[in-house]
């Protein structure tokens, strides 16, 4: 069981705790005007327009300079966001979000951010492919899992009777099906003891 659908705070708003189980990729679908204290408020994929992402200033600033000021260009873009525990609210470390990675940018972008009143350093943020990476299809799947086992494509398509391109679905289980019956026979040890017992 996945608990971490329990531990979700109840908010407005995204928060750190949410990312109590680690960093997460998201794309952004929209753009609106916030309140006075937190002026901005970034829609999510994942968490969906009941609960935007209100970013700090220096995480504004990071965007900013990572995209622009137009925010109507920051949608369908994508980025990582994580918790990190050192952000302070006054002298206590609450913990807040951060940005990590950011799509549609060159390279490695570095941002000099305010740490402390008239104290500045850098922060650092890592280029994301602009896309999702595509998913596999079945039959690359297939290839890749025979590959893993020294078994070649030719190998694959003389078993099912027809070249990869021409594969349908009863093909792929076959192969399927094939690779669950190699695999053990691939696996097991070879029997090297001498005189056992019968």
């Amino acid at each position: 069981m996945d608990l971490t659908s329990t531990i979700v705070p109840r908010s407005d708003q995204i928060n750190a705790d949410d990312l109590l189980a680690g960093p997460v990729t998201v794309t952004i679908t929209d753009v609106r005007k916030g309140s006075a204290e937190q002026p901005v408020d970034v829609v999510l994929d994942i968490f969906g327009p009941g609960r935007p992402f209100k970013p700090s200033k220096s995480m504004r600033r990071v965007m900013v300079t990572a995209w622009g000021p137009d925010s109507k260009a920051y949608i369908g873009r994508r980025m990582t966001l994580f918790r990190d525990p050192r952000v302070h609210f006054g002298a206590d470390a609450v913990g807040g979000i951060r940005i990590s990675h950011m799509s549609h940018i060159k390279g490695k972008l570095t941002v000099a951010l305010t740490v402390t009143r008239g104290k500045r350093a850098a922060y650092v943020v890592e280029p994301l492919p602009d896309a999702p990476l595509a998913a596999k299809s079945p039959a690359e799947q297939a290839i890749e899992a025979f590959a893993g086992k020294g078994i070649p494509v030719e190998a694959m398509e003389a078993h099912v009777g027809t070249v990869r391109a021409e594969w349908t679905d009863s093909d792929l289980a076959a192969l399927f099906a094939w690779y669950s019956e190699v695999t053990p026979a691939l696996a097991a040890p070879a029997d090297t003891t001498e005189g056992a017992d019968q």
